[in-house]
């Protein structure tokens, strides 16, 4: 089997043929800096953070470039409100944006350039427009022609015609067509502006993605990828300008992850259902939520609520135990290296990918490694220390290992996950380590008086606070039951 991806622009999965043997240029477009990111862009995030590790796995060669916008109306508009200049609104969103996003343990791309760094190479794309014919001025501003581009509607799948009848133009734009859109605008008073040929302004949004997708990876790459509702306009603008330009469409491939979904109801905030990345992960552990997005096929619309994600926490436990569990039996011996020593299960992880990068097969085959890992363990454990088992136990640890590593999962020792979690259950049903240490204790030492029913009593009482007792030949642990 090869890669076969799902191209938004041709409605079906093609084999991927990159324009580099053994290479792939991928653009994501990243968030525009004006807020704090909310579980949209996380998904946006994790998405192609998972398809970047999962080309590598297949042994492509990636670069990966995701932008900033830095330069917009909305970041005007939130500096003007609160009173700061666009500059530090920028800076304090994108440091934001980094501690949410390492937060879920995305891999920083190869390049993550910021529109305003590319002002010189968006001019010298419009003046090649202009040059072609495919764009006008206007007012001191700039639009593309839509009706000079034949291809357009290509990716969205819609009618010009009817395009044209549904548009409103405003009062102050003298375009020649509703649907031609801004590649300059003249500067307004209190806005940032650079020179031009066309007078001081600033770029419009499509231009910006175009010019630095054509400067970090060339006038012609593999993948473009981005959320849904970037397909019309932003995507279906990106093609028209940067293929009037250059006379090539700027990507082979068009991926596009789904909507987000708030308990059935499309995530906005007029409906007050609206969730920052930091609102889901003071709630829940960051890996859970990173494990849920992961649990649905990147193109399916996905339901966010919290039982799904209380759900996810509880799976995300089972894997951690049986890396804890593995851990502890091979001791020194533990170890994940980069080729799963276990034919099948590397056969049906690549299969997973290689079919649109179907991570909920991924996470299938992830579950499924944990528990035969445990399997192992058991086989181990009933050895009572003989040795035996430990080379195939290793083995099921490694695949777990490297199936975790291309979903970004089970990035942290057991040791510090459990204690983190643990920490937070406890938060949640007002007990201490302490507490929960003493309670304990006084069941161990019931159970060495035979005074069962005291000892069942404790676990009870821990149990209906969902603290599960676990007697083990080293001593008792708890675990929190989801």
């Amino acid at each position: 089997m090869t890669l076969r991806i799902y191209n938004t622009l041709s409605g079906h999965k093609e084999e991927f043929k990159p324009l580099t043997p053994g290479e792939v240029r991928m653009y994501v477009c990243g968030v525009t800096v004006y807020d704090r990111c909310h579980i949209g862009h996380a998904r946006a995030g994790v998405v192609f953070d998972f398809v970047y590790r999962a080309l590598k796995r297949l042994g492509f060669k990636v670069t990966y470039v995701r932008n900033f916008t830095d330069v917009d109306d909305k970041i005007i508009k939130r500096a003007a409100e609160r009173g700061i200049s666009c500059d530090e609104l920028v800076r304090e969103n994108i440091a934001a944006f980094y501690e949410d996003m390492d937060s879920l343990f995305l891999l920083r791309p190869d390049h993550e350039p910021r529109a305003t760094g590319y002002i010189a190479q968006m001019q010298e794309m419009i003046k090649t427009l202009l040059a072609k014919g495919a764009a006008y001025e206007s007012g001191g501003d700039v639009f593309f022609s839509v009706e000079d581009f034949s291809d357009y509607g290509k990716l969205s799948k819609r009618n010009v015609d009817e395009l044209v009848s549904g548009a409103r133009v405003a009062v102050n734009e003298d375009k020649k067509n509703p649907l031609d859109f801004a590649l300059w605008k003249s500067a307004k008073p209190g806005e940032p502006k650079w020179p031009s040929p066309w007078g001081e302004g600033r770029p419009g949004w499509h231009i910006e993605c175009s010019a630095m997708g054509k400067e970090l990876l060339g006038a012609q790459f593999d993948v473009h990828g981005g959320g849904k509702d970037l397909v019309f306009p932003h995507h279906e603008n990106e093609i028209a300008q940067s293929q009037g330009a250059s006379g090539l469409p700027p990507a082979r491939y068009w991926m596009h992850n789904g909507f987000v979904n708030i308990n059935k109801e499309k995530m906005s905030k007029s409906l007050g259902n609206f969730f920052t990345i930091r609102d889901v992960t003071k709630k829940f552990d960051p890996e859970a939520v990173r494990l849920y997005l992961l649990s649905t096929h990147y193109r399916s619309p996905i339901d966010f609520a919290d039982e799904y994600l209380r759900e996810a926490q509880g799976t995300l436990d089972y894997l951690y135990r049986a890396v804890h569990r593995s851990e502890k039996l091979l001791g020194a011996g533990a170890h994940a290296p980069s080729e799963i020593p276990l034919e099948d299960v590397n056969a049906r992880l690549v299969s997973a990918i290689e079919d649109d990068f179907n991570s909920a097969e991924v996470m299938a085959l992830f579950i499924e490694a944990a528990k035969t890992t445990n399997m192992a363990c058991k086989d181990v454990e009933g050895k009572k220390g003989e040795g035996g088992g430990l080379a195939e136990l290793a083995k099921h640890y490694a695949a777990l290992r490297v199936i975790g590593s291309v979903l970004g999962l089970l990035n942290r020792p057991s040791g510090e996950y459990f204690k983190t979690t643990k920490a937070r259950h406890l938060a949640d049903v007002g007990l201490s380590e302490t507490q929960v240490a003493d309670l304990i204790h006084s069941r161990n030492e019931a159970r060495k008086t035979k005074n069962f029913a005291v000892a069942d009593t404790i676990r009870k009482t821990l149990l209906d606070r969902q603290i599960e007792i676990e007697d083990t030949r080293d001593g008792t642990e708890w675990w929190v039951r989801r």
